[in-house]
């Protein structure tokens, strides 16, 4: 059934050798449980349909609710979180909340009708400290497992999996002053959510007279939403511009130009997530990476353990991000 072109096709995509491949396509015992994954997801991406033997019973349905596709983070985070979750024989359900569309409460008892083993949230109400933590304590009192990414809430008896967002922020910001600017501003998100609040704090920890002269600007996590606090803060003098998002400083960018300024050399930007894509924007954007493989993994192993019995600590786990300098920011301009 398979060619020796094909063998040679999907042990390179695998990158393992023709021999395991065939062990896997005949069935044969003595392939670890990651390496059979390996070269099934090889033959996937090849576009080979898998041999009816080799296709496996799944061990279950696991949810996982996202606010939005329009931000390339979150299908960035799906898409792991489904291989994840692929790679240990469970099928991943994809919830995406829309406007006007089914609300997060709707999606979990969708999800529970189906029989769901589990769920991962991600930036969802756990995230917003004036929605009501209840919902989790009843949903955990149903016994059905579940872990929140990005976002923290004390009330809320689960696993967290968030970035460092306090030390993104003051790694921008030693950034852009170590490139001479002393005018930083902040783009950020709406603060009743946890992420923008913490990120705040870190500016503020750096830039303590920053909110006072109106270099502390809150919007939506949108490129509109940074093209108007981009605005706000080029017209208040700043030279450095910190924001919450990568779509923001794509806005902030735009903001820019909008003026006859230049970035990086009469402004400079850093983002925040690095997001699929975008190294190639115009300029190569600065950006404070969310370790998106790493989080998204350690979210789907402490709800599988969960599911499995095991106990597992409810605390919050912080991951450290990364700055990726680009061509979105330089020196001062004098």
């Amino acid at each position: 059934m398979t060619s020796a072109l094909r063998l040679t096709d999907i042990a390179a995509q695998a990158q393992v050798s023709e021999a395991t491949v065939s062990r896997v396509l005949n069935g044969k015992a003595g392939v670890a449980a990651g390496t059979r994954h390996k070269v099934l997801a090889a033959m996937d991406l090849l576009g080979y349909e898998r041999p009816v033997r080799l296709k496996r019973r799944s061990n279950g349905l696991v949810g996982l609710l996202i606010p939005e596709l329009t931000n390339p983070i979150f299908p960035a985070f799906a898409q792991v979180i489904e291989q994840a979750l692929a790679g240990h024989g469970y099928t991943p359900v994809l919830c995406t909340q829309t406007p006007g569309g089914a609300t997060e409460d709707e999606l979990v008892e969708q999800l529970e009708e189906r029989g769901v083993t589990g769920i991962v949230f991600l930036s969802g109400l756990h995230a917003d400290s004036h929605a009501d933590p209840a919902r989790y304590q009843r949903l955990a009192s149903r016994g059905l497992p579940f872990v929140m990414i990005n976002g923290f809430n004390e009330h809320v008896n689960a696993p967290f999996i968030s970035p460092d967002d306090r030390a993104a922020a003051e790694m921008a910001v030693r950034h852009l002053q170590d490139l001479g600017h002393e005018r930083i501003g902040l783009a950020i998100g709406p603060t009743r959510y946890v992420p923008s609040a913490r990120k705040e704090q870190g500016f503020r920890a750096v830039v303590p007279d920053a909110e006072d002269e109106g270099r502390i600007q809150r919007t939506l996590f949108t490129v509109e939403g940074g093209h108007a606090a981009g605005g706000a803060l080029l017209d208040r003098g700043c030279t450095g511009i910190v924001c919450g998002s990568d779509p923001m400083a794509l806005g902030v960018i735009r903001a820019a130009r909008e003026r006859g300024l230049r970035v990086p050399q009469d402004v400079s930007v850093v983002g925040f997530d690095d997001s699929p894509l975008i190294a190639f924007t115009d300029p190569p954007l600065t950006t404070v990476r969310q370790p998106v493989r790493a989080m998204a993994t350690a979210a789907v192993g402490a709800l599988l353990e969960a599911v499995s019995g095991t106990p597992v600590q409810r605390t919050e786990y912080v991951f450290q991000p990364e700055l990726v300098v680009r061509g979105s920011t330089g020196q001062v301009p004098v």
